[in-house]
């Protein structure tokens, strides 16, 4: 297996991967990624995130079987950027061959080099593979924090106070 990271001319491959991993989170509806946006967002001057794809060389061309895409946030208690994991997915027929673990560890490499204090990450409470895989790893369940959430609609709300509910 080979990970490097996407290029624009990925965009198709990682979109068919978006899917695959929405499917497998149980959630095929809630992806609106399109080309044009991964392009702005991913492969722009100033890209919002990255993405390291896993190849499998297959004859004479090179077939993505997994992803990881990420980017920075920054910890004020740590004074250190953090690695945010947005998401990790291996298809189905290329898991338990220690790729996932080879994604983690060029995430550990890509933190080194940017001098992140943690990588932090979520997984669905249900995903009891995901789970141990993570442990194994190293990583620990966060219990004393909550993911809060504005989606789109509550962001407008909060910028229209008349629409936002009473707390």
């Amino acid at each position: 297996m080979h990970i490097r990271p996407a290029i624009a001319k990925d965009i198709p491959d990682l979109l068919t991967l978006i899917h695959q991993k929405a499917d497998f989170d149980g959630c095929p509806h809630a992806v609106k990624a399109t080309a044009k946006k991964l392009e702005a967002t991913l492969f722009s001057q100033s890209p919002l995130a990255h993405v390291l794809l896993v190849e499998n060389p297959t004859g004479s061309t090179q077939t993505p079987v997994g992803f990881a895409s990420y980017h920075f946030t920054y910890s004020t208690f740590l004074a250190q950027p953090t690695l945010w994991l947005d998401d990790l997915f291996v298809q189905s027929d290329y898991r338990n061959q220690a790729i996932g673990t080879q994604l983690i560890q060029a995430l550990c490499q890509i933190a080194i080099q940017h001098g992140c204090g943690r990588i932090d990450w979520t997984v669905d409470v249900n995903n009891a593979a995901g789970i141990r895989f993570y442990q194994r790893m190293g990583g620990r369940l966060q219990t004393q924090v909550h993911l809060c959430r504005l989606n789109q609609p509550a962001i407008e709300a909060v910028l229209t106070p008349a629409r936002m509910p009473a707390s």
